[in-house]
């Protein structure tokens, strides 16, 4: 693909600051930086991986003919932060800088404050529909999705099907697909985790990982988990953050509000690579979960809206799938049928108490789109359509 979804606003912040990008393992970060962008902005490409890039970037000797400066991989240096900050101190009249990096970016950046005010950060996500139809969509808080009329279900049934991720996705083949899986997992450990975390025992740790995406939907009980592996809660706990500060999973968490009595705790989970689950409800929900994500992380990393996505559910076990929300405001609400299109009753019970402004029943079926009691039955493809 010639763009993808954070060109512009990328090309934009580089005028004011630093730009990071992080994101799961092969997401397409140096793809993107150096072929993308690059292109767009006369550029030097740094590999830290590279040696005589390496000696370059320690001795900060740059291209005096680039305009953009893109650091790849940079984080791997112990003294990456002081080596930017001096150089985005003294070259950024003269230099935009462009840092790119995997999951372990985003943790190291975390920690200490000598870049803060320097730079904006971007999570980097799978393809989506809008991303590979290039919708240019207007997002306009609080108001209705604006939908169109074109079907996008031949882009649906290859993302459902191979998962957004490029290379599966480009490759569009069952048998690369599963061999992709197999090496993505190994690299995760291999070449991720077990580069900062200590972990004893790695072995369970990788269970951990085969059973998750059969907890996907649910309300993740890390006790359930802690019994099967037979290892202490805490360690569970400690396993689902590391993989969730690895872009392998991320959970949502109920909407907690006094209008309705709510779970408050208890969230559930979903994994970042939709194609690794087998029943195809449940990856459809993941489908969806992931789409919207992409969407409230942009507009919190790109306008600075506090997004968030959330789920509802009360004692009672009534339950909608997704809520979005901006600074814990309802915005509009999503339940998700494989191909049901009766009217969810939830959807109206939790709109009533809370005064949700849109709801939304997506449906994986082509060609639905029905308004029905105030609730839009809409075909999946063009309601993804309509985010980023």
């Amino acid at each position: 693909m010639k763009n993808r979804y954070l060109n512009k606003a990328i090309i934009t912040d580089l005028n004011e600051k630093m730009v990071f990008v992080g994101g799961p393992r092969q997401i397409g970060k140096t793809t993107f930086a150096k072929d993308i962008i690059g292109k767009e902005i006369n550029s030097a490409y740094y590999n830290w991986d590279f040696r005589e890039d390496r000696e370059n970037i320690i001795n900060s000797s740059w291209n005096g003919n680039a305009e953009l400066l893109i650091l790849d991989e940079i984080h791997k240096y112990k003294k990456w932060k002081n080596l930017i900050k001096g150089n985005y101190d003294k070259f950024n009249k003269k230099y935009k800088f462009l840092i790119t990096g995997s999951a372990r970016l985003d943790i190291y950046r975390k920690s200490g404050d000598s870049l803060q005010g320097r730079y904006h950060y971007y999570r980097m996500h799978p393809f989506t529909i809008a991303e590979i139809e290039n919708s240019k969509n207007q997002i306009e808080i609080f108001t209705e999705l604006d939908f169109p009329s074109t079907n996008y279900f031949e882009d649906l049934e290859l993302l459902f099907k191979f998962g957004g991720f490029p290379e599966p996705f480009l490759k569009a083949s069952e048998r690369f697909t599963r061999r992709w899986h197999n090496e993505k997992i190994e690299r995760l450990f291999l070449d991720e985790i077990i580069s900062i975390e200590q972990i004893r025992d790695l072995g369970n740790m990788k269970l951990l990982s085969d059973l998750l995406p059969k907890k996907v939907g649910s309300l993740l009980s890390i006790n359930n988990l802690r019994e099967d592996l037979q290892v202490s809660f805490r360690a569970v706990s400690n396993w689902i953050a590391i993989l969730e500060n690895f872009y392998y999973a991320f959970r949502i968490y109920p909407y907690a509000t006094k209008k309705i009595k709510s779970l408050r705790k208890t969230p559930k989970l979903y994994l970042w690579d939709w194609s690794e689950i087998k029943d195809d409800g449940i990856r459809f929900e993941n489908m969806i979960a992931s789409h919207l994500l992409k969407f409230v992380h942009y507009l919190y990393d790109y306008y600075g809206y506090k997004a968030d996505i959330h789920f509802l559910r009360n004692v009672d076990h009534k339950e909608v799938d997704f809520l979005i929300t901006i600074d814990n405001k309802p915005w509009f609400a999503v339940e998700v049928k494989l191909n049901d299109t009766t009217l969810s009753k939830s959807l109206k019970y939790f709109s009533e108490r809370i005064k949700i402004p849109y709801l939304y029943q997506v449906v994986k079926k082509p060609n639905i789109d029905i308004l029905r009691d105030n609730v839009r039955i809409i075909s999946a493809d063009r309601f993804l359509s309509a985010l980023i």
